[in-house]
């Protein structure tokens, strides 16, 4: 009897560092992926066959993750028993010490579980920063929008509309495949609410954050850092919510402005969520609000 296992696991990395979350090609030099330093770090734990992780949300360049998953096997060689969950994750933690790379929880699962096609939703948390010169350890970790004011009530009407099941190719990237992509999503969650302020110690005064939390069970590429950039539009008042409107109703990416998308460093993946019952084989199972784990 085959002592292979199937592992659920919840991670999160800083991405200014890295391509985005899935596998560069081998050609590329450059930056890699956060997929291709987990793997690694995985390989060094020596499995008897070459592991391969599936991701359940790609992320790109600079966005960031406080908790996304995936899936992979693994066995042991010499027929020794697979890795508790507690021991898979602190030995890839320790493989990953140099890394912006920390793997938050283990999951035992099916074999048939998959990370991307069991996800019940996904949430992503976009921060904005209005004001003068932000903390260094903050530059890369949100949007400043330097000297401007946002009428957050015109955000949060135009919010309302972007709730609900909608067509929407007028927030998928241009260079996307939209023959591959279903374009009707349905958000369940459009929220736009104040975080966190920093302190500008050279002007001494507070920088004040909004946060902007969407969550759908799957999304189109490069769809939440549109969708962010039109609400921020409509708060700086240069575009109407008429406009908007018209927008979605054209279902057409060539009708998104050019230059008005949000950057990729405000976005952060928050949750993946998934039911209980699919994590069931796992002797330890967990509630926390890191693992996106739903007692649906």
């Amino acid at each position: 009897m085959s002592n292979q296992a199937r592992y659920l696991i919840f991670f999160q990395y800083i991405g200014s560092k890295y391509s985005g979350a899935v596998k560069v090609p081998a050609t590329q030099t450059s930056l890699k992926g956060v997929q291709d330093h987990i793997e690694d770090a995985i390989e060094r734990l020596k499995p008897l066959h070459p592991v391969r992780l599936y991701i359940s949300s790609r992320t790109d360049s600079g966005v960031h993750a406080l908790s996304n998953s995936a899936h992979f096997d693994f066995q042991r060689k010499n027929d020794k028993p697979p890795f508790t969950e507690d021991v898979l994750v602190k030995a890839l933690n320790l493989k990953l010490d140099r890394e912006h790379i920390s793997i938050n929880q283990a999951y035992r699962v099916a074999a048939d579980f998959s990370a991307r096609y069991r996800a019940l939703s996904r949430t992503y948390v976009y921060r904005v920063a209005l004001g003068c010169q932000l903390p260094l350890v903050e530059r890369n970790m949100c949007w400043n929008l330097h000297h401007t004011e946002l009428d957050v009530g015109a955000m949060r009407e135009a919010a309302a509309m972007l709730v609900g099941t909608h067509d929407f190719s007028s927030f998928q990237a241009i260079n996307s495949d939209i023959a591959s992509k279903n374009p009707v999503k349905t958000l369940e969650v459009v929220r736009i609410n104040p975080g966190r302020a920093f302190v500008c110690e050279h002007y001494h005064r507070h920088i004040p954050v909004w946060e902007l939390t969407f969550q759908s069970q799957s999304f189109l590429y490069k769809q939440v850092r549109r969708m962010t950039g039109a609400l921020v539009a409509v708060g700086q008042g240069r575009l109407t919510l008429p406009k908007l409107k018209e927008m979605m109703e054209a279902r057409h990416s060539l009708v998104y402005p050019s230059n008005m998308a949000a950057p990729p460093q405000g976005l952060f993946l928050t949750r993946v969520n998934y039911k209980e019952s699919d994590l069931l084989s796992s002797p330890q199972r967990s509630t926390h609000p890191s693992t996106g784990v739903s007692d649906e």
